[in-house]
């Protein structure tokens, strides 16, 4: 078996090649960009997770001239900046879509649905998880907890919020971006590009229409403890099983395939209730 002239290099330890470097215009502007992020840090270094926004802005994910760039402006090695944009899942290291469409698959988005739409949009997009469409507009991949339990299932596109999804309503989302049809987030500011999401987190004026002021709030799921701590009344919610009718918010009894959830309608117990501290274990009283 043969092997290349690159090959021969690695197994000899061989210096890897250098990252082709950005045209003057490009990395002159970069660097007026990265000094205005730089003089925020009383320590240089503590830029690089911004700065590596900046080049994930620039090309959409983050390339070995980005990292090299990095590098040069912070005063790192290339493997300082390599190891903290391998680490982050945040930071693209291949090209992707204008789109990043995360299906929530964590418990309790999962049970509510999470896998289903999942499933679901990689046959109609015809992609695999991480996979990006022929037209470079979406990237699919399932994602972790979004902290927005009370809204599952929950998809994000470029870290917007898309609350209480269906199968049918993903695939209507991912169809209105890949047409270029306008998308409007449950939560926050209009939908935009993952390139200038990536600016955003950079540390760069949201220039967006109402990304200030639209952010949005804790839903009624999450709020039911508040409301008991102060004592306002809280109806049960009713959960019904995988795969019957969704909660229609109707008051009713719940059928034998039903339950109450006990979150939503905790019991008072010795713990719980100031009015009934606990009192002490068989084992004191003896």
């Amino acid at each position: 078996m043969t092997t290349s002239s690159s090959e021969r290099g690695v197994s000899l330890g061989m210096p890897e090649l250098p990252a082709p470097a950005y045209p003057d215009d490009v990395r002159a502007r970069l660097e007026t960009d990265a000094r205005e992020v730089i003089v925020r840090y009383p320590d240089s270094r503590s830029a690089l997770l911004p700065l590596l926004h900046l080049v994930q802005a620039e090309e959409g994910h983050v390339t070995r001239t980005g990292m090299q760039f990095c590098a040069d402006v912070l005063g790192l090695t290339t493997a300082e900046v390599t190891a903290v944009a391998t680490f982050y899942t945040m930071y693209r290291r291949r090209p992707s879509g204008d789109y990043q469409v995360g299906v929530c698959t964590n418990t309790l988005c999962a049970v509510m649905g999470g896998d289903a739409i999942f499933e679901e949009l990689q046959e109609h997009l015809g992609v695999g998880n991480g996979e990006t469409t022929g037209d470079g507009k979406v990237t699919l991949e399932h994602i972790e907890c979004n902290a927005a339990c009370d809204f599952a299932p929950v998809v994000m596109v470029n870290w917007e919020f898309f609350d209480n999804q269906t199968p049918a309503s993903a695939k209507s989302l991912v169809d209105d971006l890949r047409a270029g049809r306008p998308v409007t987030p449950t939560r926050g500011a209009r939908m935009c590009t993952f390139k200038e999401t990536a600016r955003v987190l950079a540390g760069f004026p949201d220039e967006r229409e109402g990304a200030v002021e639209s952010g949005g709030s804790a839903g009624p799921a999450s709020l039911v403890g508040l409301k008991l701590a102060k004592g306002e009344a809280s109806s049960a919610r009713v959960v019904h099983p995988r795969g019957e009718a969704a909660r229609t918010g109707a008051p009713h009894e719940p059928s034998p395939t039903e339950h109450l959830s006990s979150h939503d309608a905790p019991q008072d117990t010795s713990a719980s209730d100031p009015a009934h501290p606990a009192g002490p274990t068989a084992e004191e009283g003896e």
